[in-house]
């Protein structure tokens, strides 16, 4: 299975800012909550979202499996054995939606062999398009009545010690989280929501985003390809870097570290 991914890129920014679109027509509209057998909040955007990727990217690559966060809660999950697949999360941060925030993603993954190579983050609120091609380098642009501009490269930057900005999540502080923290004290701390705190690292504005609770694959992917690409790091507890297709019936990560600079040394998860 060979592909010419750098070629793909402008097929799939069309498609996510259509997903975009939708997303933001059901924002501005009165629209139902309902729940998940995990109790988690689904909206029609995360519906009618993953529907427009999903046909999409059967027809740009039918050949390349899709494990989509909808489908996978209604049991639906492809033979993803050939080790390259879709990973695609069509509203990362529900509840941020929910309440009428800003901070919330459109995410299209590529994985191959457990490691993602491509990502596409679109935050429709904000009018922001993340994408990046591992190894090729990583981008932002605005978005300006459904057409992108102002494209510019993006890259992480050198971590300081005594001026780190650390990016937690707003709904998840647990006590592990505080205790790892405590080892900056003297750090600037960042709250946002959903996917785009990897992004906040690509892009040069923070350093470091531990994430000591749990996540699944496909809120994970695509930012950790745009993270990866702008030169920076997902690892696990122990230094190993996250990968992807590990547990096929939940698709769950472990805790991670999100580093803008791979070289700066930190504390173990576990610590």
């Amino acid at each position: 299975m060979s592909h010419d991914l750098a070629s793909m890129i402008p097929a799939l920014q069309s498609t996510i800012l259509r997903a975009g679109e939708t997303v933001m027509a059901v924002y501005h509209s009165d629209f139902e909550v309902y729940g998940k057998a995990d109790q988690s909040p689904v909206t029609e955007a995360d519906r009618r979202g993953e529907e427009i990727i999903e046909a999409a990217l059967k027809e740009l690559a039918p050949d390349i499996p899709i494990v989509g966060e909808e489908a996978k809660s209604e049991g639906k999950c492809p033979d993803i054995s050939g080790g390259t697949f879709w990973l695609v999360d069509p509203l990362d941060g529900t509840k941020e939606f929910i309440k009428k925030g800003s901070d919330f993603t459109v995410n299209i993954g590529l994985i191959k062999g457990g490691n993602p190579v491509m990502g596409l983050v679109l935050a429709p609120a904000m009018n922001k398009l993340y994408w990046g091609n591992v190894g090729q380098g990583a981008w932002i642009a605005d978005v300006e009545d459904g057409e992108l501009v102002n494209e510019r490269p993006v890259a992480t930057r050198p971590s300081i010690g005594d001026k780190l900005t650390i990016v937690a999540s707003k709904s998840h502080r647990s006590q592990e989280l505080e205790a790892w923290l405590s080892h900056f004290p003297s750090a600037d701390h960042v709250s946002i929501g959903s996917s785009l705190k990897l992004c906040l690292l690509a892009t040069g504005e923070a350093d470091l985003y531990p994430r000591l609770g749990p996540t699944c694959e496909w809120d994970t992917a695509a930012a950790h390809a745009v993270l990866l690409a702008a030169g920076g790091s997902v690892e696990v507890a122990g230094g190993t870097p996250l990968t992807y297709g590990k547990d096929l019936t939940t698709f769950l990560n472990p805790w991670f570290l999100c580093k803008a600079d791979p070289s700066f040394d930190t504390p173990d998860l576990a610590s």
